[in-house]
């Protein structure tokens, strides 16, 4: 047997419907976020997780509850699972940062944003910590949020920063599945728990 994470993104939330950069700003699940939650609980039940951990930010949090009250764990938070700061982009729709930045939103570069390649180093760095206190057929799921899971998961399987547009967003309440194999981590599943539909994200994979 060998250790698991499943990386659960958060569910909906209204600045996901409006299009708004969320970046740090705690925004909370929607009703319809909610009900995305209980749903991905109900299925990630059935592969019994040893420990979940969240984001610190609630929209990560609640969701990861969900999950918690079925299979009756704790959720420790990590603030290093929070999504990509956007510094002056949060709260902004995608329009609006256009508008204003339009150099800058060809490279989904805020420019007082937190850069890609430090999302992704302290993001798959706490992935590492979490799992190494599993057993060896532990399952760890982690609740984060959208740019912060993709970015993290591409640093953990060690792929260069030139390919890692390559690998596509995810849906609110969808999830990637990652294994530990002797030569390291592998991606098993990605975006998975939804028919593929427009993903809503702060990432850049799903800029116009």
């Amino acid at each position: 047997m060998s250790r698991r994470i499943v990386c659960l993104r958060h569910g909906q939330t209204l600045w996901n419907v409006e299009h708004r950069f969320q970046g740090h700003t705690d925004i909370p699940l929607d009703e319809t976020g909610l009900a995305q939650a209980a749903r991905a609980a109900s299925l990630l039940a059935a592969l019994r997780p040893t420990m979940i951990v969240s984001s610190d930010l609630q929209r990560a949090h609640d969701t990861a509850l969900a999950l918690a009250r079925l299979v009756k764990l704790d959720v420790p938070v990590d603030k290093e699972l929070r999504e990509r700061g956007g510094g002056a982009w949060e709260g902004l729709t995608r329009d609006e940062i256009r508008a204003r930045w339009p150099e800058e939103y060809i490279a989904w570069e805020a420019p007082d944003g937190e850069p890609v390649n430090e999302v992704a180093a302290r993001v798959a760095a706490a992935m590492r910590r979490w799992a190494a206190q599993l057993d060896d057929d532990g399952l760890l799921v982690i609740a984060s949020h959208g740019a912060a899971i993709r970015l993290g998961i591409c640093e953990l399987l060690g792929l260069p920063e030139d390919l890692w547009h390559t690998l596509g967003g995810l849906g609110n309440c969808s999830w990637s599945v990652l294994e530990e194999g002797r030569k390291g981590w592998r991606l098993l599943e990605h975006n998975a728990g939804t028919l593929p539909e427009p993903v809503n994200s702060d990432d850049i994979v799903e800029a116009d």
